[in-house]
């Protein structure tokens, strides 16, 4: 079950951000809502994950995987495209969650 928490986690973050860009500074009410909503239930989703694996092989994998797919989101909807210095600090990134998941004896399976 970790996993499939910690993936709502990430959803419901990756909402939260995406609502928060267009609330406008909490402005605009409806994305506020979805904002504030977005992120309490990531969090709550994230603390489930916490009673399972270590905090910082959760929070690696939340972070790393939230950071990659909000910039594609930014990209498509906001086109706030990345320089390549930032593709490449995303690689570097999400080969570490990769690593995380495959070699480390730390994340229970």
């Amino acid at each position: 079950m970790g996993y499939v928490y910690l993936s709502i986690a990430i959803f419901a973050e990756i909402v939260g951000t995406s609502a928060l860009k267009t609330s406008q500074g909490f402005t605009i009410l409806v994305p506020s809502i979805i904002a504030i909503v977005g992120y309490g239930a990531s969090l709550y989703f994230l603390s489930l994950v916490l009673g399972i694996m270590p905090v910082g092989i959760a929070y690696a994998i939340w972070s790393g995987i939230g950071i990659t797919l909000i910039t594609m989101i930014g990209a498509i909807w906001f086109n706030q495209i990345p320089d390549i210095p930032a593709i490449i600090g995303m690689l570097m990134i999400m080969s570490g969650v990769v690593i995380i998941n495959v070699f480390s004896k730390t994340v229970s399976r």
